[in-house]
C-alpha cells in the first residue's frame, strides 16, 4: 500500500520506538496506545516518554470496526484508544470503557464547550475530544469540469474509472443513503436495499475503494474525484493546488474522534496522564499541524495561523453543517450494514 513520505517517516519512527521497547515489562511505567494510522505527531510520543518516564507501546488500526473487534476479543490490553462517536456509544453500552476521573485531566478545560455533551457521551464521562471534521468530496479542478456540489457527481459516468470511494461500510453506505434523501443512520431495510442497489450501479465507475492511499492518488492526480475526510483534504490541498473540497448540499457526516480508556486497561492513571498531555495546547497544536485535522481545543485554535482559522474546509461555519449528521450506534442492525457491504464488494 503506497503511503505519503510523511507517513513512511512516521511509521519508521514508531518502528524504532517499538524495537527499543520490545521485551519491556508491562508495569506501571508502560502505556499501550491504539490509534488510527498517521494520526499523531511522532515527536509527541517521544516528548511524553521523556517528560514522564513512561514507555509508550504504540500501534494503529484502519477502521473503527477493526479496532472494536480487536478490543472486544480481549487479546490485547490497551490503555488509550481513539474511536469515533458511534463506536464510543457502542462501547459504553457494552461496558467496554472506564469512566474518566477528570481531576486527573485538568486540561479538559481547554476543550471548546461545543464539543462537549454530545449524544454519544452526553455527560462527558467516558471520552475526551481529539479531532473532528466532515466527510465530503475532493476533486481536481482541472479534470472535473462540472460544478461539484452534489453527491450525484460520484455516479456521473463522465468520470468513470476516476472515482475513489472509501473502503468503509458505514461511510460509503451513508453516502448512498444521503444521496437518496435518507438518514445516514437509517435502519429501514427498504432504504438500505435502495442504497445498496445504487452502490452496485456505481461500482463500475469506481477506480478503487481506498483508505490512506487516497492521499497519494489524489495528490498524484491518478484519480479525479473522491470521498475523503476533511483533515485529509486539508493535507492534500496543501500538496496540490489543483485540488478542492466541498461538503455536498445533501449533507454528510459530521464526526468526532475522542480519547477513551478501555475497561481492560491496567494503567488507568497513566492513561489519564496521557490524555491530559494530549489536551495541552502546545501538544494539541503539534498534532493538528502534523495530521491536518481540526482541533476541538479552543486554546490551540488561538495558536493557529489566521489563514487556517478562516479555512472553511478545516473549520466550516455552522450554516455549512445544517444537513450533516453524527453517526449513531445501530446496535444489532450493524450486521445488516456488514452484509450489504460484503454483497457490494462481491459484485
Amino acid at each position: 500500500m503506497k503511503k505519503s513520505i510523511k507517513y513512511v517517516l512516521f511509521v519508521l519512527s514508531i518502528a524504532i520506538i517499538g524495537t527499543v521497547f520490545t521485551g519491556c515489562k508491562k508495569d506501571e511505567n508502560t502505556l499501550n496506545v491504539y490509534n488510527w494510522g498517521d494520526y499523531i505527531a511522532p515527536e509527541v510520543i517521544e516528548e511524553f516518554e521523556e517528560e514522564y518516564g513512561i514507555k509508550v507501546n504504540y500501534s494503529t488500526f484502519d477502521t473503527n470496526e477493526d479496532m472494536y473487534v480487536k478490543v472486544k476479543s480481549g487479546g490485547n490490553s490497551y490503555d488509550v484508544l481513539f474511536p469515533s462517536d458511534y463506536i464510543i456509544e457502542k462501547m459504553i453500552k457494552e461496558d467496554m470503557l472506564l469512566k474518566l476521573d477528570m481531576n486527573n485531566i485538568p486540561n479538559y478545560k481547554n476543550i471548546d464547550e461545543k464539543f462537549k455533551n454530545l449524544d454519544f457521551d452526553p455527560d462527558n464521562e467516558y471520552s475526551v475530544p481529539y479531532m473532528w471534521g466532515t466527510l465530503g468530496i475532493i476533486y481536481n479542478k482541472n479534470a472535473v469540469t462540472d460544478k461539484v456540489e452534489s453527491l450525484d457527481i460520484l455516479w456521473d459516468k463522465k468520470y468513470s474509472g476516476q472515482i475513489l470511494m472509501l473502503n468503509s461500510q458505514r461511510d460509503s453506505i451513508a453516502i448512498s443513503l444521503k444521496r437518496l434523501g435518507y438518514s445516514m443512520n437509517s435502519t429501514d431495510k427498504d432504504e438500505l436495499q435502495k442504497a445498496k442497489e445504487e452502490l452496485i450501479k456505481q461500482k463500475p465507475l469506481v477506480y478503487a475503494y481506498v483508505g490512506d492511499e487516497v492521499k497519494d492518488l489524489m495528490i498524484g492526480e491518478e484519480a479525479d474525484i473522491g470521498v475523503v475526510w476533511s483533515g485529509d483534504a486539508v493535507y492534500m490541498m496543501g500538496e496540490n493546488e489543483n485540488l478542492d473540497y466541498v461538503v455536498p448540499k445533501e449533507g454528510s457526516n459530521l464526526w468526532f474522534d475522542n480519547m477513551v480508556i478501555p475497561s481492560t486497561s491496567k494503567h488507568k492513571k497513566e492513561a489519564e496522564l496521557f490524555i491530559n498531555f494530549m489536551c495541552r495546547p502546545d501538544i494539541a497544536l503539534k498534532n493538528t499541524e502534523y495530521i491536518g485535522y481540526s482541533t476541538p481545543n479552543k486554546e490551540t485554535f488561538k495558536l493557529l495561523s489566521e489563514e487556517m482559522k478562516n479555512d472553511d474546509v478545516a473549520y466550516p461555519k455552522d450554516e455549512g453543517l445544517e444537513n450533516c449528521e453524527i453517526f449513531n450506534d445501530l446496535g444489532e442492525f450493524t450486521k445488516e450494514y456488514s452484509r450489504i457491504w460484503t454483497e457490494i464488494l462481491a459484485q
